[in-house]
């Protein structure tokens, strides 16, 4: 029976039902998130009058976020700080010669982040988890003297792949359960589904 139909079961996912957990990021200051998305790339191979298709690489898109540009804590602030944190600074002098490098935005980043869906009870039910993740593109808003709403500061994030932890009861009666893909639970993932402690 569907959760439509019977009020013992546990309520759909809810888009406005999540939080997201990032570094020095408070969690109340986020207004929208995408969850992460894959292509995967293809092969064609001719024969003849035919075309013959084979899957190649997989290649995670990079995930935007929205959040609320606050006077306390200053959001655009915060990110600058990130960037800043990454080893982007303007050269001042000939001696200038620090750059950005992936260690340190991860780092600045917080190394992973973790958009996690709540049910109503608040407990996780979706937990998708950011490898490696840093900031590919900031946008500050933009001032507009016809409206009143809150600034905001949108940016996007690349990252190497994402672990998807779901917590669910697979059939009518049974246990919940949690299972992770992409990923062993249980230590830091690495590309060839290695873990590590």
């Amino acid at each position: 029976m569907g959760f439509w139909s019977d009020s013992t079961q546990k309520d759909p996912k809810r888009a406005y039902r999540w939080v997201l957990r990032v570094g020095t990021i408070p969690a109340y200051t986020l207004k929208k998130v995408s969850k992460p998305s894959f292509t995967v790339s293809e092969v064609g191979h001719k024969y003849l009058n035919h075309t013959y298709y084979y899957p190649g690489r997989v290649e995670w898109n990079t995930v935007s976020m929205t959040i609320a540009d606050p006077v306390a804590p200053d959001m655009a602030a915060t990110i600058a700080n990130i960037i800043k944190s990454s080893g982007y600074s303007p050269a001042q002098n000939p001696l200038d010669l620090g750059t950005m490098s992936k260690q340190k935005a991860t780092t600045a980043m917080g190394e992973q982040i973790e958009i996690v869906q709540i049910d109503s009870n608040g407990e996780d039910v979706e937990v998708w988890t950011l490898v490696n993740p840093w900031i590919k593109d900031v946008k500050f808003g933009e001032l507009d003297y016809e409206s009143d709403e809150m600034t905001d500061v949108e940016i996007e994030v690349r990252y190497d792949w994402a672990s998807l932890r779901v917590s669910n009861s697979p059939f009518e009666g049974g246990p919940s359960t949690d299972q992770t893909l992409w990923a062993e639970s249980g230590g830091t993932s690495t590309p060839g589904g290695e873990t590590g402690s």
